[in-house]
C-alpha cells in the first residue's frame, strides 16, 4: 500500500480565496452585514476561520479529561450532611463541596467513612478563620490527604457590601490561614460567577476576576499561595463559554509569570442562574446540559450541576438525581472524559480564546492603572459597568433579539406556576447598612415572570 499522504492531491486554500468564494455566492450582498454576527461582547464572529487568522501565543495544556463530577452540601447538621455526602458518593459524585456557615470544632464527623483518597473535598467558609484552617490542616496530615478551603473576603465585600469583619481583620486572618494551612491544596478563591450572574460581559468577568485575584497577590504572602480556586458560572453562549475558561488560564499564567511565581489555577464550574426560568422549566435541563459541556471542553477541574427546578422548589431527590445524571451521562455514556483536549486545532475556539484574553487583559490593565479592583469597587465604578452591560443584555431579550425559549419565545400561557412556588425566585432587596453598593445577581426572565404570575 502506498504511504503517500491522503491529502497530497488536494490543493490548500487560503483565507482570501475562501472569502472570495463566499462573496461570489452572496451575489452582491455585503459579507459583513450578511454573515458576520455582532456579539454582545463586542466581538465579531465570522462565518469561517482559517489557520492564518490567529496566533497561538500561549503554550497551555487544556485538560478536558480530568474533570470530576461534584455536588454541594450546605452544612446545617453534621450528621445529616455526612449521610448525604455518603449517598452522593454512592451515586457517582467524585467531589464534595461543603458550605460551612459557622466554625466547626472538628471535621472528622462530617467526613466519616468517606474515602478521601478518591474524593476531592472543598470547604467554602462563610467566615475567615485561622483556627478552622488549622483544624483542616491537622486532619489532612492525619489522613494523609489534601483539601481545598475557599476563603474569599473580597467576594464577601462585593456581594454583600461589607467585609466579614473589616479589611484589616479579614486579611490578617487570611494571611495566618495561609501559614496554618500550608499542607492544604488551596486556601484562597475568587468568585467569577458573581459577575456572570449579575449581567457582566465575558470580558468583564475575566478582567474583574483577574483584578480581584491580583488584590490577593498584592495583599497576601504570595510565596505561600499554592493555588487559587476560581468559581465560574457558565452561560449558554456555548463556544464563548469554552473560550472564557481557556482565556482564564491564559490570563492567570500571564499574571503569575509577571510575579515570577507558579500558582495553580483550579476551576470549579456550575451553570449560571441568569438565564434560568420558572416557566417552561424543563428547558432549564437543556440549558444546563450545554453549559456543562462548555465547562468540560473549557477544562474545568470540577463541575457542579444545578437542578432544573432549583429556582422555585426546595432541594429534592428527583431534581438532584436528574442534575447528577446529566453529568454521569456526559462522562460515562457520551465519553466527555476520553479526549484530553478536543478543542485543539478548532480555529474558531482558539481565535475566540485569544480575542477574549486580549480584550480582558486590556481592561485589566485599565483597572490597575486606575487603582485596582478594590478602589474601583469602593467608588462604584465596577457596579456601574456591570449594570450598564446587564441593561444592554436585558434590552436584547426584551426586544427578542436574544431568545429565552418558553419565556419570550413560544410561550405557553396556559402554564400556571403560582402554586408551585416553594422558594422566592426573584431578586431580594434587603435594607441594611453597607460600606459600599453590593453587586446583585439578577435573572433575565424576572420581569416577564413577575408579570405572568400576577395575571394567573
Amino acid at each position: 500500500m502506498s504511504k503517500t499522504s491522503l491529502f497530497e492531491n488536494f490543493e490548500s486554500t487560503s483565507e482570501k480565496k475562501w472569502k472570495q468564494k463566499i462573496q461570489f455566492e452572496l451575489q452582491g450582498k455585503d459579507f459583513n452585514n450578511s454573515l458576520v454576527w455582532k456579539s454582545l461582547e463586542g466581538i465579531d464572529v465570522k462565518p469561517f476561520y482559517h489557520s492564518n487568522s490567529f496566533f497561538k501565543s500561549e503554550d497551555i495544556e487544556y485538560k478536558s479529561s480530568k474533570w470530576k463530577i461534584g455536588d454541594s452540601i450546605f452544612v446545617n447538621s453534621i450528621e445529616k450532611s455526612n449521610l448525604h455526602a455518603l449517598n452522593l458518593i454512592k451515586n457517582g459524585i467524585e467531589a464534595l463541596y461543603f458550605i460551612i456557615p459557622k466554625e466547626l470544632k472538628s471535621v472528622e464527623p462530617l467526613l466519616a467513612n468517606i474515602n478521601l483518597s478518591s474524593v476531592t473535598i472543598y470547604f467554602e467558609t462563610l467566615f475567615v478563620s485561622e483556627n478552622f484552617t488549622s483544624i483542616l490542616q491537622k486532619y489532612s496530615e492525619k489522613k494523609n490527604t489534601i483539601f481545598y478551603i475557599l476563603n474569599d473576603p473580597i467576594s464577601q465585600l462585593s456581594k454583600s457590601g461589607n467585609w466579614f469583619e473589616n479589611i484589616k481583620s479579614d486579611f490578617n486572618n487570611l494571611n495566618k490561614s495561609l501559614i496554618s494551612g500550608n499542607n492544604l491544596n488551596g486556601v484562597v478563591s475568587v468568585d467569577l460567577g458573581l459577575f456572570q450572574n449579575s449581567g457582566s460581559s465575558i470580558i468583564q468577568q475575566l478582567a474583574y476576576s483577574l483584578s480581584h485575584a491580583n488584590e490577593y497577590l498584592n495583599l497576601l504572602n504570595i510565596k505561600l499561595i499554592k493555588s487559587i480556586v476560581f468559581k465560574v458560572s457558565i452561560g449558554s453562549n456555548y463556544f464563548f463559554e469554552i473560550s472564557k475558561l481557556q482565556a482564564l488560564r491564559i490570563l492567570w499564567q500571564s499574571l503569575t509569570k509577571d510575579y515570577g511565581v507558579s500558582i495553580n489555577c483550579h476551576i470549579i464550574s456550575k451553570p449560571t442562574k441568569r438565564n434560568k426560568t420558572i416557566y417552561d422549566y424543563n428547558t432549564n435541563m437543556m440549558r444546563t446540559t450545554t453549559e456543562c459541556m462548555s465547562a468540560i471542553l473549557g477544562s474545568s477541574d470540577t463541575i457542579i450541576n444545578t437542578s432544573y427546578d432549583n429556582l422555585y422548589h426546595k432541594r429534592n431527590k428527583f431534581g438532584d438525581r436528574l442534575s447528577r445524571n446529566q453529568l454521569l451521562i456526559l462522562k460515562n455514556e457520551s465519553y466527555f472524559d476520553v479526549v484530553s483536549n478536543p478543542t485543539e486545532g478548532v480555529y474558531y475556539i482558539e481565535s475566540l480564546t485569544n480575542n477574549l484574553a486580549q480584550k480582558a487583559l486590556n481592561l485589566f490593565k485599565l483597572i490597575e492603572k486606575e487603582g485596582g479592583y478594590l478602589k474601583l469597587l469602593k467608588k462604584g465604578v465596577i457596579q456601574q459597568k456591570i449594570k450598564s452591560h446587564a441593561k444592554k443584555e436585558q434590552l436584547a431579550y426584551d426586544d427578542r433579539r436574544e431568545i429565552l425559549l418558553g419565556t419570550n419565545f413560544q410561550e405557553n400561557f396556559d402554564e400556571k406556576m403560582k402554586n408551585e412556588m416553594e422558594l422566592y425566585p426573584f431578586t431580594k432587596h434587603q435594607v441594611r447598612k453597607t460600606i459600599l453598593e453590593p453587586i446583585i445577581p439578577k435573572r433575565i426572565a424576572e420581569k416577564v415572570e413577575i408579570n405572568r404570575l400576577k395575571h394567573e
